[in-house]
Parts: C-alpha cells; structure tokens; sequence
C-alpha cells in the first residue's frame, strides 16, 4: 500500500507545523542541521545551511501538505492530473517562503543565527528538468492550481541531468551533463515503496476468458519507476499541491552471481539500461537509438503515472465508469499522448471493462494542449518502432484509428482522400503514429494557446478535425504566474504596485489596470524609471559575477531570449545588428548617432540542430568583434551569457527595455517570455504572431513596434514563389550586412565559417528573414525615436504594465477550468 492511500486510512495523529514565530524558525533550523545534516552551527558549511534552512522551510509546508492529501482523498472530487515531459520550476527556496509567507521571519531567524539569507539563497541550484517555454509553463500552471486550491497532481520525469548545461567553447555552443542534483535537493521526498512497474517489448496473446476473448500482453522486460515528490503550494491559502516526478531503475538492478565472476559491467547492466530513461531531458534523436529512448521515456512516465492514479488515489470500489467525473489528464503537447492507449490497456486489460465502455471512459478522461503550428513538431511514431516497443498500444491503436474511420465514412462517404487525410496511422513517407491526430480523436476538448494560434490550428494544422468535431477545438491563452516573474523577479515594481492599487494584486492581475490614471503621473513616472534603472545595475553586477560580461551603462536593453530555432528568427535581430555596425566601421553613421544599446541573448540549440548551433556561433563572434572595436565608442554591446534559465531570466526580464518577439507570423503558438516582459516594463517589437496580436490589442498600437507580414501575407508570398535573393539585390542595408557577415569579418577572415549560413539565408530562408528585414530596420528607427523621449517611453512601459494583467496564468487556469476540466476549487 503506497503512503498515499495509508496516509488516508490509518487514524494518524495530526501533523504539528513548527511554531510560526523567529524563535520557532530558529529552532527549526537548527534541529535540521544538527540531527539531518548532522553538523553544528559553528562547524557547517554553507551547503550544510542552505539544506537546513530548505529542510526548515519544507517542515512548515508539510502539514499543509499532508493534510490536503487527506482531504483530497477523502472528498474524491475531480482533480487535474497534468501530464507534463518538462516542469522549468526556477529556484524553490524564495518561492516558497513567498507562498508560505514565511520570508520576513526566515530573514530574522537567519540574522539571529549570524547567516546572510542572500548568501544562503545564490547557492541554490535551479532543477534541471525543462528546457523552454512549455516546462516554464507547466510551472506556471501548477503554481496557479495550488494558489486556486484546485486538487492537482502534475506529473513527469525527474530527469538525472535535465537537458544540459551550455557552455561556449571558442564561441561554439558546448553542452555538458546539468548535474543539478550533485549536493542533493532538499525539496524532493522519495518513496520507492510507492513503485510502479513498467513494461516495455514482448508480444501479445489471446486468451479465452469465460465466454470473452481477451488479450495479454507478454513483456520482454521492464524497470521501475520510483517517484519522487514536490511540494505545490498555493500562494498565502494553506494549500498545498504536489507534482510527482518519476525516476527509473532496474526491478533487478545487481547480480551477484555475474559479479563474482569477474564481468562488473554486465552485473550492473539492468540498471545501467534503466537508468538511461530518465537521465536527459529530450535526448538527441536523430537515431534510431535516440528515437526509441525518447518513446522509452514518454511511455515510462505516462504508464508509471495512470497506474498511480488508479491504485492510490480512488476510493475502495471505485466505479470506473465514473472516473471522467473524478479526473481529467491534459496531454500538454504529444509527448504524453500514449497515455491514451495506455488507459485503454489498463482498463481492458487489467481492469476487465468492455471496449466502448472502456472507450467512453477515455475520451471523458482526456483534454489535449496543441503547443505548436509546425508540421515538424507533431511528433509520430513509426509502426515498426511503436510495434517493437509497445505491441500491445499498437493494436489499441489501430481499433480506435479503425472504428474512428467507420465514423469518417458515416459522414463523409468513401471520401478516400479524407480518409487518408484523418487516418491516426500515416502510410507516407514509412508508416507511422500521428499522435496529435490520436489526442484529437481520444481528448475531451482540444485547445490551442492563443487566438491566432487556435484558429490556424483549426484552419490549417487539423481542419478536418475540426470540422468533424466542430464542438471540440477551442483556445485557452497561455500566461504566466505573477508571484514569481513580478513579485519574485520584480521587487521594485511589485513595490510601486501595491503603493498605487493596494495589495492582493499577486492573486487578481486585473488589479493592473489601475496603474492606468497613474501613467500621466510625473511622480509615478519618475519612481518607475528609478525602478527600472535599479534593475538594470542589478543585472550588471549579476552577469559580471556569473559570467564576466559588462552591460553597457545607460544603454537601452534589448533582449530576445527564447529557445534557439530558425523560426524565432534570432538571425533577424543578428542583421539588425550587424547593419548597425557596419553603418559605423565603413564610416557612413557616426557612433554618435547610434542609440546606446546592450543586446542580450539567451538560447540554447538542440545538440543535433546544426544551423542553430551555427547561429549561437555567429551571435557570439558578432559580439566578440563589436565589443572590441574602438569605433563603435561603447555604444552597441552584444553579450550572450551561457546557460540561460529562470534564475537569470529574474534578473534579465526586469531590465529589459525592448523585448524582441520577431517570430514569422503563423509559426508562433503563443510565447510567454512576450507576456513576463510587458508586465515588467517593457515594450514589445513584434510580429502580428502568437500572443503578440493579444499583447498588442490590450496595449494599444502606440505602445507596441508593429512590423512584419501578417499570415495570409507570408502565406500569399509562398504560393507566388519566395526568392529570398530579390529581396537582398533589392534592400542596400541588407547587402551590406549580409555581405559583411560572408566577408569573414566576424571569422577572422574566414569566409568559409560562416557561409552555411548566409547561403541558407540567400536560397532557403524557410522563415522569410530576409523578406521581414526592411520592415524590422524600419520598426527599430521607431524604436529610437521613441526611446529618445525617456518620459514618454516610460508612459507606455506603464500603460503596458496596466494593461497586462489579462496574462495571468491564474487567468488562464480559470478557462480550463470553466472550458475544459470542470474542476471546482476544494473548499
């Protein structure tokens, strides 16, 4: 029996908090780091404190804790379970003492014991399990569940080493292993007694069972998946949610006997295999190998995760039939789709409902978050891989796909090319999964994360689906949760906030609006500026001490931070750039003339993703010749701090002036680094793309940088033919710094470097950088021309923080909730 369900049966004393004065934190404290880590104050390490301060801080959450896992159980409401790959949590310690409102007494406790609370906190290491906006948003979410006192669980992988730490050699992106869990997390609680067992390979069987034929299925091995819990909790209510992280090891990981034999690898070999399922996040997959480990661990975590739910957290007797009633499991993106077949296993299988019974269950229990518009990104599975790996989901698969095509044919008639169009099982170029079209079939409703990008989710990625299931596909605009990126990240301006609107802001973004009538303030104005320019010395001092690198002072901040992939269009701002300099190094601009910019960079690139890399590559060597050479006067910086993620992205997006969302139009779903730099201050240059067109409406067109084409124009350009080449012959600006790129100047003379990427520009250019380059130079002479007039800059950096509260991720969890999951607040 898992502690879980022991947890709700056995009559247990309750669970005593730590008394919630300084003297009771004190105490705390200094139990946990006499009798946890086994040291006295005057002889620990400063590791030895911050584990105990986090282990003091955790014993305060945890009666909350246990005693919502005892009244969830109990009440058997619906719940959410949210299937995730990805969780980018950021640093724990101070979001938690901001949930639990515990940071005035933990700062005192610390100063009475002699310790630095700021020095305790630097030496966090933030969890490495996600790599960009879809794990930061499953943060968000999560933190919005517990804060709306929402019964949660999310669930993923407790990845051993995340995605990877990035590192530049030579300007070159480098990765290595993210060992984050080297000095142990504090915030984690294992329970390897609550396993579950995961099978993979084998084959199947029919067999007769009374008057029904069933099938078994025979697996050829399988590991275990321990799990490993986070506490969830909500801001200021007393709740407190949890996210369940698995991690896999071998059923039988040592023997003994191979051992002694002499051959030490082969004895260890189980675990060694079992462990490589949850040691990276999305490990590289352009082989074969690579391919199955990542189907490997989307099945691991999903299959780990329904068998959890099912066996300890439903009442004795449970009517499965009712189970839509008491859970919804959102598929955030495809990677958790093959919970779908995984459910109907279960419940045929195991549980020994019929197939439309257990079928009726499945569709109620499933919703589906579509997170892009590539075609590329709607990941499939070849039959032969899914065959090998999973025999018995692929059998599943091709009924639902056989009975789903009988009700195609119902409607449409032997209409074979819709057919063939709808089919979950693709026939070209290999047979292969679509598992977007399986969510799709299997999911309760199916969303999109912006306006945009829900309609062209309908209009263009899934069309016959959603004129087949009209009632099926709605949106649900993404946001972020402004306890962490304003009230955490932002203290100056969560500050000047509650001055003007008063407090409770945290939870009721509208609140925002209110700070409309203090935008013609001069008062207002002025202490906003004062707050911006604090935040600004503040990352100066940070990426000096983190990395060496020197903002330029009184510059305009000019940031584009985001995953690096040619549809981000990181190339456009590199142009810009290099137009700028090349302005001043050929004499024609005066350095004078030039607006003082810094231009910041974050992104990582996917190991395998060459041309990525190649642009990381590129931005670099642009930064290592402009910020060296004499004639540009310290007017323009380029810097790209390494590793990029939530802990600096707290330091960059409050001192940001310019935020760069330049994405083609229609390839965007939706952003969220746009949302986390309006609420902070400031303004946006963008393309009429994602959650852009949303941002823009709510802020008004004078407080955005519009540019660009919108869909229908790029997609009016491709159905004309797109030669990337007129646009270069024709725009004199891009010539230049196309042609100064390909000269070597940024390769010390070597032409060669760099010429994969001009010539992807010249003659590919899938993403029209070159086509959106006239209209981006024009949109940033806006951008200086605005930035001139600082008092007037600062009214639209306010108004946009105003008007921004729409972005709340409590904002976006209410339309699931109300849309989607049904879900009511416990009480």
């Amino acid at each position: 029996m898992s502690e879980i369900r022991a947890t709700h049966t056995l009559a247990l004393a309750p669970v005593i908090p730590p008394a919630s004065t300084v003297d009771g934190f004190v105490q705390e404290f200094l139990n946990n780091l006499n009798f946890r880590q086994g040291v006295a104050l005057s002889s620990s390490s400063q590791n030895d404190r911050y584990l105990a301060l986090a282990q003091t801080v955790r014993d305060y959450l945890m009666a909350r804790w246990l005693e919502d896992q005892r009244a969830q159980f109990e009440r058997q409401s619906k719940g959410v379970c949210y299937l995730s790959a990805e969780y980018l949590l950021g640093r724990q310690l101070d979001n938690n003492l901001l949930a639990s409102d515990l940071g005035g007494i933990a700062a005192e406790a610390m100063s009475v014991c002699g310790i630095d609370l700021d020095e305790l906190r630097g030496l966090e290491v933030e969890p490495g399990l996600g790599n960009g906006g879809l794990g930061r948003l499953a943060a968000c979410f999560v933190d919005s569940l517990a804060t709306m006192s929402v019964p949660s669980i999310g669930y993923g992988i407790r990845y051993e080493y995340g995605i990877f730490r990035q590192t530049f050699v030579d300007g070159q992106q480098a990765e290595q292993p993210d060992q984050w869990l080297a000095l142990g997390s504090p915030w984690e609680f294992p329970h390897p007694e609550a396993a579950q067992i995961v099978s993979f390979g084998g084959h199947t069987e029919r067999y007769q069972d009374g008057d029904v034929e069933r099938t078994r299925w025979i697996p050829a091995w399988n590991v275990q998946a321990v799990p490993y819990n986070y506490m969830v909790p909500g801001y200021h209510n007393g709740r407190v949610n949890t996210l369940r992280l698995w991690s896999a090891v071998a059923t039988h990981a040592f023997d003994l006997r191979i051992f002694n034999s002499g051959d030490y690898a082969e004895a260890v070999r189980a675990q060694t295999f079992a462990s490589n399922i949850s040691k990276v996040l999305y490990p590289e997959d352009s082989t074969p190998q690579g391919k199955e480990l990542r189907l490997q661990q989307q099945y691991f975590f999903v299959a780990a995760s329904v068998s959890d739910f099912l066996d300890h957290h439903l009442a004795d007797g449970f009517d499965l039939t009712k189970l839509p009633d008491r859970v919804i499991f959102q598929l955030n993106d495809t990677h958790p789709v093959i919970a779908v077949p995984e459910l109907m296993r279960v419940l045929v299988d195991v549980r020994g409902l019929e197939w439309d019974a257990a079928w009726e269950i499945t569709r109620g229990c499933f919703a589906y978050t579509c997170h892009t518009l590539l075609p590329e990104a709607l990941e499939e599975w070849s039959v032969d891989l899914l065959g090998r790996l999973l025999p018995r989901h692929l059998e599943i698969i091709y009924r639902i796909n056989e009975e789903f095509l009988a009700e195609v044919r119902e409607t449409y008639g032997d209409d074979e090319l819709r057919i063939r169009n709808m089919s979950i099982i693709a026939e070209h170029p290999e047979r292969a999964i679509r598992m977007a079209y399986l969510a799709t079939v299997a999911g309760a409703k199916v969303n999109g994360v912006a306006e945009l990008h829900s309609q062209l989710l309908r209009d263009k990625v899934l069309p016959d689906f959603a004129a087949f299931f009209p009632g099926k596909f709605t949106n649900v605009t993404n946001g972020v949760t402004p306890r962490r990126f304003l009230r955490l990240a932002n203290p100056g301006l969560s500050s000047l906030i509650t001055e003007a609107v008063g407090p409770g802001w945290e939870t009721d973004l509208d609140r925002l609006q209110g700070l409309e009538a203090y935008a013609d303030d001069a008062g207002f104005r002025t202490a906003f500026a004062e707050v911006k320019a604090q935040n600004k010395v503040r990352l100066r001092h940070e990426l000096l001490a983190r990395d060496g690198l020197v903002v330029g002072e009184d510059h305009l901040m000019d940031v584009m931070v985001k995953r690096l992939h040619e549809y981000k269009r990181q190339m456009l701002k590199v142009l810009h750039i290099v137009s700028l300099y090349e302005g001043i190094a050929s004499g024609r601009v005066a350095a004078a003339e030039v607006t003082p910019r810094t231009f910041i960079f974050g992104a990582k690139a996917a190991p395998g993703y060459a041309m990525a890399k190649r642009i990381i590559h590129l931005i670099n060597a642009v930064g290592s010749v402009i910020n060296d050479d004499p004639r540009v006067e310290g007017r323009l910086k380029v810097l790209f701090p390494p590793n990029y993620n939530v802990t600096l992205a707290e330091r960059v997006i409050p001192a940001a002036d310019l935020s760069e969302q330049i994405s083609l139009a229609g390839k965007e779903a939706s952003g969220t680094g746009n949302m986390k730099f309006a609420l902070n201050g400031a303004l946006t240059i963008g393309t009429d793309d994602g959650a852009n067109v949303e941002i823009r409406r709510l802020v008004g067109d004078e407080n955005f940088f519009l540019f660009g084409m919108t869909e229908p124009e790029v997609e009016a350009l491709w159905s004309t033919g797109y030669r990337p080449g007129e646009f270069y012959q024709a725009d004199e600006d891009l010539r230049r710094a196309l042609d100064l790129i390909a000269s070597g100047a940024f390769s010390g003379g070597d032409r060669s470097t760099f010429e994969p990427v001009v010539s992807n520009l010249l003659y590919d250019d899938r993403f029209m950088v070159l086509a959106d380059f006239a209209e981006y130079i024009r949109a940033q002479r806006e951008v200086d021309a605005a930035y001139a007039d600082q008092d007037a800059w600062n009214r639209a950096a306010i108004l946009n923080v105003a008007r921004c509260g729409f972005f709340s991720s409590d904002r976006s969890m209410r339309d699931y909730i109300n849309g989607i999951w049904h879900t009511p607040p416990a009480l």
